[in-house]
């Protein structure tokens, strides 16, 4: 598509959309959903670049009169920001030691070389990876491993899309894996909410997320046994000093983090601020005695999905401010009187379908808002029912444009959008099973 189209085109939708809302909605709200629009259409049309469509709020939302300056400023600011800013410190020193390679040579060893040995290798380093920094940076480190490992086609594919579902399924099982569970936090903030531990949303997740990953596994070596593997060339190292050095520091943050959070109401914990903790050993990366980072490595911190982070808040922030939300809830209300668990699949079916549509961050700082004011409407459990929003929006694996994983792994140009709509369609499936049961049997335990 043309430059200037990929740029016009998403501002001819905003206004055809603010005329077409303004019937329904008052003005304020139809300036913000036009607005939104907007957004969504160059950040999918690559009009300009992500880290400018994500500055524009600060100026639009003023001069429409949606937010004022000093509060939408406010959204590109907040704390949960340098959680994840400590997170990219760490996958940067990851990078750069090359310990993601290390520690995938060592996963090939725990599973057969067979196809759907490696299948499962990829899968699982990919999701402990995620689930440590974040989803995007995961696939990106790990693509070119599946890549390179064989030459035939249809394995190239299944390698690629194990990576990818990999990278998605284990971004759930921390707050700073994947970018919709640090917009429930910041959500969770902006309303004088108890933030959920790091070491309770652990162990709330991983179960999910070691069953999608089973089935996963399955689903995408299902029939690829037939094909030969050639053998891996890669001989394993010892690791190297610094190698060492940054496994030992993310044992110690692990230990922190599980030491710190509280186990009401037998154990409160150590009381630090999980931000504090991260940003920390993100420095310690440039201190002496570690000496893993310069300052020069700080310029691949990707800056453009901060400045996404920020986006994201202040669009969450315009849909409660403009009473959007609540005006959806009240479309919303005759489910009111569905059961638990019929709410639930509702609930984990609409989000994850419609993320295909949509980036996963876009969805849920839109769905955010909505379904916790639907659930104060109704008298539920908000907890509940924003963390099976949040993880249903990283749990899509059609499309591309639903979550980071998924384009990187079309990027790679093995795949076709049938390909990937095939197995995922299926993982759709699963995983709104998989997170209704399992947020009926625990999550309602815990939260």
């Amino acid at each position: 598509m043309n430059k200037w189209l990929k740029f016009l085109i998403p501002f001819v939708l905003s206004i055809v959309t603010f005329f077409i809302v303004s019937i329904y909605l008052n003005q304020q709200q139809s300036l913000f959903v036009s607005c939104l629009v907007l957004l969504v259409a160059l950040w999918t049309s690559d009009g300009l670049p992500m880290g400018i469509v994500s500055l524009l709020p600060v100026g639009l939302y003023p001069c429409l009169g949606i937010l004022d300056l000093k509060l939408t400023t406010s959204y590109y600011s907040k704390p949960i920001i340098f959680l994840f800013l400590g997170g990219f410190m760490l996958a940067i020193a990851v990078e750069k030691t090359n310990l993601h390679r290390a520690l995938i040579l060592r996963m090939f060893k725990l599973f057969p070389m067979s196809p759907r040995g490696i299948i499962f290798a990829l899968a699982f380093t990919s999701a402990i990876f995620s689930s440590l920094l974040s989803n995007t940076t995961t696939a990106l480190l790990l693509m070119p491993m599946a890549l390179f490992l064989t030459e035939i086609i249809e394995l190239k594919k299944r390698f690629v899309l194990s990576i990818a579902y990999g990278a998605s399924i284990g971004g759930i099982m921390t707050p700073v894996g994947t970018p919709p569970n640090l917009i429930l936090l910041g959500f969770l903030e902006d309303n004088s909410m108890q933030a959920i531990p790091f070491i309770k949303w652990i162990m709330m997740c991983a179960p999910l997320a070691f069953l999608m990953l089973i089935a996963m596994c399955f689903i995408l070596s299902f029939g690829a046994n037939k094909y030969k593997l050639e053998k891996n060339k890669d001989q394993i190292k010892d690791f190297d000093k610094d190698q060492k050095k940054l496994i030992y520091v993310l044992i110690a943050l692990m230990v922190l983090l599980f030491i710190n959070s509280p186990i009401k109401p037998y154990y409160m914990g150590l009381g630090l601020n999980e931000k504090i903790i991260l940003m920390s050993f993100g420095i310690l990366m440039f201190c002496p005695g570690f000496d893993l980072l310069t300052w020069d490595d700080s310029k691949k911190i990707p800056y453009e999905i901060i400045a996404l982070f920020g986006a994201g808040f202040a669009i969450a922030g315009g849909m409660m401010s403009t009473g959007l939300a609540d005006k959806i809830v009240e479309s919303l209300s005759s489910f009111h009187g569905l059961s638990p668990l019929h709410l639930t699949l509702l609930v984990a079916t609409l989000v994850t379908f419609s993320t295909e549509i949509t980036s996963n961050m876009a969805l849920t700082t839109m769905m955010i808002p909505v379904i916790y004011s639907f659930c104060l409407k109704l008298g539920l459990d908000p907890y509940l029912y924003l963390m099976i929003t949040t993880i249903c929006a990283s749990y899509a694996f059609m499309l591309p444009i639903a979550t980071a994983p998924n384009a990187i792994a079309m990027s790679s140009k093995v795949l076709h959008i049938k390909d990937m709509m095939k197995f995922g369609f299926i993982m759709n499936l699963i995983g709104i099973l998989l997170v209704t049961i399992i947020s009926q049997l625990i999550w309602v335990n815990f939260l």
